[in-house]
């Protein structure tokens, strides 16, 4: 597998002994820290810097010409975030805490543990980044338009949320971290997914994988794969899912599914980027995005110990909550055309027209099974149509078909309330104009929708309202 050079922008290291310089090279390289630039000269610092951009810096303390104590307020100056470890001979408290005053983010004593100086430039670099994505996510924020709309083509949206959800992906979907994408059951998180992947750029394939009743063996074997004779019936090799995402984005649908003993192996593969074939002791690498999609409430699994709060924290380093469809109701006139043209052209039949008074029932309906129920409803009516108007009768009698609980209907405490404003027992006039004003409260104004709610004829609402402002 090849690995991408990492990180993008290289460290350079700062130390007037030259086995020195070379053996911290090594050691993270063994790490596959292996963009690394070695300076002997402290005198050539501060134009090293100025020529190219650094992702973090390694500076010795004590050095001939200018000393790294010399040297911190300047790259402070300068380069205020560009992260900074030192490394000394002297372990007194006092020089420590007068590096950390300069700005150094990390303080180490001479000889440094190789784990130690991995660790500590692991931290600098994902700090590094953290602030690199945050000055994307700023300009994107405040730009306020959208650069790359074709990549959201498949996305069928007016919302102002949604867009502001496309703008965050613009910004932050270069970067190699972890996406978690949430929201209910058919609002199309896996159209997400995919715009993700796309934004990205990435060389590689998007690589689905349904985590759903998957118990940890089969979770294992289907992401890391498995060397022959791993376990019974393993005949043969198997190369993991997670390997065949490589410079790519791996996509793991109903994230909340995952058993305690999948979720620690996953947690590593986001930690390290390293995992373990079945049956091997070869560690492999992968650079793989992963983004994790669940309809669950990761917050209440993890209240009842399902889900472990360190995998969710990890996983949400960019987050997407994609709103219901009852939240987006400007969304349905352009959905129902969009779904209606799709059936028509998949069932070979003319597209019909559709009803001024359709998208206007549509929006009284909660649509529990959001898009993906109303794309259903739109061929099933495209199925039944025989004429060159969709029939607006069939919305409706679906609609009523699911009961009172899913329309906007006049019900809950209007008659006591009522009753507290009268004072006194209501008239039965003074109880019909009370239900028409709530009924037309609770539509905005529109008169079809008041008179289905109500159960009348619309000429018989819009007669009441003759001369009137029907909203009074």
């Amino acid at each position: 597998m090849e690995i991408r050079k990492y990180p993008e922008e290289p460290i350079l290291i700062v130390d007037d002994e030259p086995d020195v310089l070379e053996a911290y090279r090594l050691n993270l390289i063994t790490s596959r820290i292996n963009n690394i630039v070695l300076c002997n000269d402290s005198r050539e610092v501060v134009a090293m810097l100025g020529s190219r951009p650094f992702s973090a810096i390694i500076l010795d303390l004590f050095m001939p010409h200018i000393t790294g104590q010399e040297l911190l307020p300047s790259i402070k100056e300068l380069y205020p975030d560009l992260p900074m470890i030192v490394i000394t001979g002297s372990n007194k408290v006092s020089t420590a805490v007068e590096c950390m005053k300069l700005g150094a983010l990390d303080y180490m004593v001479k000889p440094v543990e190789d784990s130690r100086l991995v660790s500590g430039v692991k931290n600098a670099l994902r700090i590094r980044e953290l602030q690199q994505e945050n000055t994307r996510l700023t300009s994107k924020v405040l730009d306020g338009e959208l650069k790359n709309p074709e990549v959201f083509s498949d996305i069928v949206t007016m919302n102002p949320a949604m867009k502001s959800l496309f703008r965050y992906i613009e910004a932050f979907a270069v970067s190699p971290r972890p996406v978690l994408v949430t929201g209910e059951s058919g609002v199309g998180k896996e159209l997400f997914a995919r715009a993700i992947h796309v934004m990205s750029r990435r060389k590689g394939a998007l690589v689905a994988i349904n985590a759903a009743g998957l118990d940890d063996t089969v979770f294992s074997d289907t992401l890391f794969g498995h060397r022959k004779g791993a376990f019974t019936g393993a005949d043969a090799p198997r190369q993991g899912l997670i390997e065949k995402a490589t410079d790519g984005t791996l996509f793991l649908d109903e994230i909340g599914s995952l058993g305690q003993q999948s979720q620690i192996k996953l947690l590593r593969l986001l930690q390290e980027g390293d995992y373990y074939q079945l049956g091997s002791d070869i560690l492999k690498t992968s650079n793989a995005v992963v983004v994790a999609v669940t309809n669950e409430d990761l917050q209440n699994r993890m209240k009842s110990g399902e889900f472990r709060k360190d995998l969710f924290f990890r996983l949400k380093t960019h987050f997407i909550h994609i709103p219901p469809l009852r939240q987006r109701k400007d969304d349905i006139p352009l959905l129902l055309d969009h779904f209606a043209e799709i059936a028509a052209k998949s069932l070979q039949k003319p597209q019909p027209r559709i009803p001024f008074e359709l998208p206007e029932i549509l929006s009284a309906y909660e649509f529990p099974g959001n898009v993906r129920e109303l794309q259903s409803l739109a061929f099933d009516a495209i199925s039944r149509c025989s004429s060159d108007t969709l029939d607006a009768e069939f919305f409706r009698d679906y609609v009523r078909s699911q009961g009172a609980g899913s329309l906007t209907a006049v019900s809950g405490p209007m008659p006591s309330q009522l009753l507290s404003q009268k004072g006194s027992f209501p008239t039965l006039k003074e109880v019909e104009e009370f239900i028409i004003a709530e009924a037309m409260q609770r539509t905005g104004g529109n008169q079809t929708l008041a008179s289905q709610l109500l159960g009348v004829a619309q000429s018989t609402l819009s007669r009441r309202f003759k001369g009137k402002d029907p909203r009074n």
